[in-house]
């Protein structure tokens, strides 16, 4: 079943300078997440499940590995009208600059939109870790007659700074909307968010970069070339002349902007009862089919651990971690807090002797590995120990980089034997 009402439109943002160094050679949406998956897998994911299946991602910069996982990744029936396509910034007769933000990339892309039948456009951030029906929202949007409506999230007045934070009346309806306010400014920009959400502290609505628009207000708004981004432009100006709802979520959200809430985002995944529920068939996260064998472990203590399909790891213990596909760890390694992204292919042992390769890919012996994020393609030679924390200065080196105290080793990177970070 296909929602013909509603057309995905997915921001793939633009450099991602925040997720660097994961963002070097890749797009935001490709970075990899928990071990199998990729960041656009989730919102394409969300809309799959709430049988919005006809969908755009929008990006401009390294492109090129987000555009061969949607292509080998999201097929639908040669009679069906679902489709995922990656639209790069491109020149035309109407422009030849790069996207200049959220609302630019859409207009800019407009002609593709419009060539579908659609009544609403629903638009999505790349970089955000949730699960939500949509199909709620929709019907929430179309019976209060509303022409936007932007999903809400009630947040602290910690993390308020960072988001635009909007007031409601007693319906629902946004009266006042204010990109990333200053902390003195927060006390006349409380909600009624519920008792369970005020418990908590988080008593500000915060908006959650997920909008429906009415086809004909986008094309409308869009006609303007003087605005370029929705959260400090579009939504607070139309606000004031367009009726415009929120729609309050309360289940699990993160927006993965920059390393740390990556990084904890991935682990979290590790816990009991982990806020973003992987094992729910209602709410499956799709991702590219891959033939590959099962995990096999040798002498190893695995606790809150997950390992991806057709890993080879006889470490001595692996805890609070996620072991991405075709990871190799070597013996007597102790890895922990560590989020091990994999490799892309597997390295034989005639390739190894062949190309005089001193470092296998993964993981060597005896190595110690905390608080660190491995890149795809990694090579760890043994006896190698990474100690991240704060008890680190950020630095960058041509193999890894510290921020916050979470190291990140580089894709395609050679740590050598009895290298020491920390």
């Amino acid at each position: 079943m296909i929602n013909n009402k509603v057309l995905g439109i997915i921001l793939g943002g633009g450099q991602g300078s925040r997720l660097y160094p994961l963002t070097k050679d890749r797009s935001k949406p490709a970075v990899p997440i928990a071990g199998k998956y990729r960041l656009v897998d989730i919102p394409i994911s969300n809309c799959i499940n709430s049988d919005i299946k006809r969908m755009y991602v929008l990006t401009q910069f390294n492109s090129a590995s987000l555009n061969k996982h949607i292509t080998n990744t999201f097929h639908f029936s040669f009679f069906s009208s679902a489709f995922v396509d990656v639209l790069a910034a491109e020149q035309t007769i109407h422009s030849d600059k790069w996207f200049q933000g959220t609302a630019d990339a859409v207009r800019q892309s407009m002609h593709h939109f419009l060539s579908n039948d659609f009544e609403y456009a629903l638009i999505l951030s790349g970089d955000q870790l949730y699960q939500m029906d949509f199909n709620d929202m929709i019907k929430k949007h179309e019976e209060s007659g509303s022409e936007i409506t932007i999903a809400t999230y009630p947040v602290n007045a910690k993390d308020a700074t960072s988001f635009g934070i909007l007031k409601t009346n007693d319906d629902n309806v946004i009266t006042s909307f204010i990109e990333k306010p200053e902390a003195k400014l927060l006390p006349d920009w409380t909600s009624d968010v519920g008792e369970a959400m005020k418990a908590e502290g988080r008593d500000y609505l915060a908006s959650m970069g997920i909008y429906i628009f009415n086809r004909d207000l986008l094309k409308k708004l869009m006609d303007n070339p003087d605005t370029n981004d929705f959260g400090k432009e579009i939504i607070p100006q139309a606000i004031q002349e367009h009726k415009t709802l929120s729609y309050q979520y309360e289940g699990y959200w993160t927006d993965i902007g920059n390393i740390d809430s990556f990084f904890e985002a991935n682990l979290g995944l590790t816990d009991d009862v982990p806020k973003f529920n992987l094992y729910d068939d209602k709410k499956s996260i799709y991702t590219r089919a891959r033939i590959l064998p099962t995990s096999k472990l040798s002498g190893t203590i695995l606790n809150k651990a997950l390992v991806g399909d057709g890993c080879i790891i006889h470490a001595e213990k692996i805890e609070r971690s996620v072991i991405g596909i075709r990871s190799r760890i070597g013996k007597n390694s102790l890895i922990s807090n560590t989020y091990m992204m994999g490799n892309d292919y597997y390295e034989s042992l005639e390739d190894v002797e062949k190309n005089k390769v001193d470092i296998m890919m993964g993981i060597g012996d005896r190595c110690y590995i905390h608080n660190c994020i491995v890149d795809r393609n990694c090579r760890i030679g043994d006896d190698v120990r990474i100690n991240g924390g704060t008890h680190i200065k950020d630095i960058e080196t041509d193999t890894y980089m510290v921020k916050e105290g979470i190291v990140v080793i580089k894709k395609d990177a050679t740590i050598p034997k009895g290298t020491i970070i920390g």
